[in-house]
């Protein structure tokens, strides 16, 4: 990188630690409801992730989603730009888990994570990643041959992402407008240029947290989600790739 870009990336880190800092974000807690069981459940189940798989989830935070993957068997690692935000995971965490956790840019992480994953997720992570084309390739360069990236972002065909931001305390569109960015050709793009093949893209969900939480709302909203052409806005969508297990020829 050239130092501009090395400037800017800075100035990106900086205004996203500052964001994630200066005011606790109570969404980001672990809290094991309905709406974040079944997001969960479902990245799960888009990846192919199995008890026993190591499993990195990036831009882990508070471990929101980190804790509920270590209850489903997976020995998984967390790394985070925010040193504040792994110490409250590791006290939401406990004694119940052991989670590694890693304070790096996922640009620079560790170098001992290169080819050791199963699997590197994330839950509303890249909408806040300065580079994707170059995020992605360094994600590339910790999964084993054969290994999945998963990823769960908003979709910025749903027009209430953006009342979201401007309603809701704590929320800006300098820390979260990147979500302009989550459209399949260009997360597809980025994918394919770090050499990750099979890229494939799913969505779903209707309800917000609190209608979705009631008991009866989940059978609901599947059906909702079967109505094609409510397809193109549903909320949350899913892009996943696979790295090869050899390299691609020249």
């Amino acid at each position: 990188m050239g130092s501009l870009s090395h400037e800017r990336i800075e100035a990106h880190n900086r205004a996203q630690r500052r964001y994630f800092e200066e005011n606790e974000k109570r969404r980001m807690r672990p809290s094991g409801s309905p709406y974040v069981e079944r997001q969960v459940n479902e990245l799960v189940r888009f990846a192919g992730l199995q008890a026993g798989e190591r499993v990195l989830d990036v831009g882990c935070g508070m471990g929101r989603y980190t804790l509920p993957l270590a209850e489903r068997g997976l020995v998984v690692e967390g790394l985070d730009l925010t040193p504040t935000l792994l110490d409250r995971l590791h006290e939401f965490a406990g004694d119940r888990f052991d989670v590694p956790l890693h304070a790096a840019d996922v640009l620079e992480p560790p170098a001992d994570l290169v080819d050791a994953f199963d699997a590197v997720v994330g839950f509303f992570t890249l909408h806040h990643l300065h580079d994707l084309d170059a995020s992605f390739a360094s994600m590339a360069r910790l999964l084993k041959p054969g290994g999945r990236i998963a990823f769960l972002e908003p979709n910025p065909y749903n027009p209430l992402y953006y009342v979201q931001i401007a309603a809701t305390p704590g929320q800006t569109w300098e820390g979260d407008g990147g979500l302009v960015r989550m459209r399949r050709s260009l997360v597809f793009a980025a994918l394919a240029q770090a050499g990750l093949r099979g890229c494939r893209l799913e969505r779903f969900g209707f309800f917000p947290p609190f209608v979705a939480n009631v008991r009866a709302a989940g059978r609901v909203e599947q059906a909702l989600e079967r109505v094609r052409p409510l397809g193109p806005v549903l909320p949350f969508q899913l892009f996943g790739a696979t790295r090869p297990d050899e390299p691609a020829e020249a």
